[in-house]
């Protein structure tokens, strides 16, 4: 495989991953005639939507949300199937604006960055999946992967038996999931997307795009200002039936307020989901160990739960799984078990070293710490399009304002001749506390989760950290204008 230290040519501009931030980053250099190069482990384009193709691997909020709205030849053109887009449509999607700006030119696949350091002296300058740690993993003689590294060619998994740990196949033999900790799911509500439906979409994109920049996670659905406690039992059950038919996030964004930061009012909402589901699976044992979570498919007779917590694995043996009751045997054993650290676990993978060979994981080791979530102390021309701090939400959203911003601030640099930009200290500091005073009180940053940092498989990844910018997003893109539009004056130039 390739590495950075092959190149040759000196370039204005690297651009590390070719997902859709590298994409668009790619498409805002090109315009400026910058000299730039997009560097990409992978074969081809698509970053988290190139390697994960795993069954059921989607969008988790509506296709016509996720996709960018700075290229409008592609929405005029482009035609999406589902409302919530398979990995396959969204990998076609990608592919299709690099066709239509013109990008392969500029890109280098195969091609694994191991370092960045910052050269004093010219002043220049989504995550690798983690396997269980448990005993035995590299010992199964059967066919085995992580779900982020699902074979380009479809897995065949008729007449075998198949074991998930994590977290599903249909036509396996027998499927056996082995679970520690369930996680809350309600139904997706996935149609696919007729022609004239699609058209009115077409129609619609302005006024989709108006309610994408104003609501405050950058969703279609807006949050609800009712409380919990003004409402009868009967009237919460009542209001909790519309937003459980809404399609993806509605359940999560629509619901009372009180319930991301009160944990009576959280109690409530879980016990009406948890109901839900006593309803759908119809083995109460079953019901009862998927609580948070389920899928329609416990409902077959072929799929067992295997709950880790009554019966932990004690190794993995070549022909299957041995837990503390008994030998499970495996044709294929499938990991759903993360990454080491989803927001900052890029950054994590690279030796990314600043002024004075600072490293930045060393730098982060008690947590992220930027300015804007876009930039670091320290870290001179270090751009970050989809970083921690940054406003938590539509990520596609997120990236095509972030990619904009940098653009527009590398464009300023290039017109006034300066090639040094720095976070100053103070500013970092002061970001890193708005935004830890911003999740205080958020119920989702008291839990062990990717969105606290924590991987129970990873050792020294056990520390909860505040990832993401809980604030309303277009608050984040007002203080990020405002830099902008002071000349990015707190900021070092030179």
């Amino acid at each position: 495989m390739g590495s950075i230290e092959i190149l040759q040519p000196e370039y204005d501009v690297l651009i590390i991953g070719a997902g859709l931030s590298g994409c668009y980053a790619l498409h805002r250099m090109q315009k400026l005639n910058l000299k730039v190069r997009v560097l990409e482990t992978g074969s081809s384009v698509g970053g988290t939507w190139y390697w994960n193709r795993y069954a059921g691997a989607r969008f988790d909020c509506e296709s016509y949300s996720y996709g960018f709205f700075w290229c409008q030849e592609v929405l005029d053109e482009w035609k999406w199937s589902e409302h919530f887009a398979p990995h396959e449509d969204t990998e076609r999607y990608i592919k299709f604006i690099c066709d239509k700006y013109q990008l392969w030119g500029n890109m280098q696949f195969n091609t694994r960055v191991s370092k960045a350091h910052w050269m004093t002296n010219d002043r220049r300058l989504l995550s690798d999946p983690t396997l269980p740690n448990i005993p035995g993993v590299h010992d199964f003689k059967g066919a085995a992967f992580h779900i982020s590294r699902w074979p380009k060619d479809a897995a065949s998994f008729e007449g075998k038996n198949v074991g998930i740990i994590g977290r599903v196949a249909k036509t396996a033999k027998r499927l056996t999931v082995f679970q520690r900790t369930p996680n809350w799911a309600i139904p997706l509500h996935n149609p696919e997307i007729g022609e004239e439906e699609m058209e009115a979409i077409g129609k619609a994109y302005p006024e989709t795009l108006e309610q994408i920049n104003t609501s405050r996670l950058s969703f279609l659905h807006q949050g609800s200002n009712e409380s919990i406690w003004d409402a009868t039992p009967e009237e919460r059950e009542a209001f909790w039936e519309y937003p459980y038919a809404q399609p993806g996030f509605g359940f999560w964004i629509s619901n009372y307020k009180e319930t991301q930061v009160d944990r009576k009012a959280n109690a409530l909402v879980s016990e009406f989901v948890a109901k839900k589901i006593r309803q759908r699976v119809k083995d109460p044992w079953t019901a009862d160990k998927r609580i948070p979570k389920t899928y329609g498919l416990f409902n077959r007779p072929k799929i067992r739960l295997v709950n880790l917590l009554e019966t932990p694995i004690e190794r993995i043996e070549g022909n299957g799984v041995k837990t503390s009751q008994e030998d499970i045997k495996l044709d294929m054993l499938i990991y759903a078990t993360g990454f080491p650290r989803v927001i900052t676990g890029a950054f994590d993978a690279i030796d990314i070293r600043g002024i004075d060979s600072i490293r930045l994981r060393d730098k982060w080791t008690d947590g992220p710490q930027t300015y804007l979530g876009l930039t670091v102390h320290d870290f001179p021309n270090l751009f970050m399009s989809i970083g921690p701090h940054q406003a938590h939400g539509n990520i596609p959203a997120s990236i095509e304002y972030a990619v904009g911003w940098i653009a527009d601030c590398i464009e300023y640099l290039q017109d006034h001749n300066i090639t040094y930009l720095e976070a100053k200290e103070r500013g970092v500091r002061e970001w890193t506390e708005h935004v830890h005073s911003l999740g205080e009180r958020l119920l989702s940053n008291e839990v062990d989760s990717w969105l606290t940092g924590v991987n129970k498989n990873v050792a020294g990844k056990q520390k909860r950290i505040i990832a993401r910018c809980s604030g309303a997003a277009p608050d984040f893109r007002k203080q990020c204008n405002a830099v902008a539009d002071s000349q990015y004056s707190t900021l070092t130039l030179e």
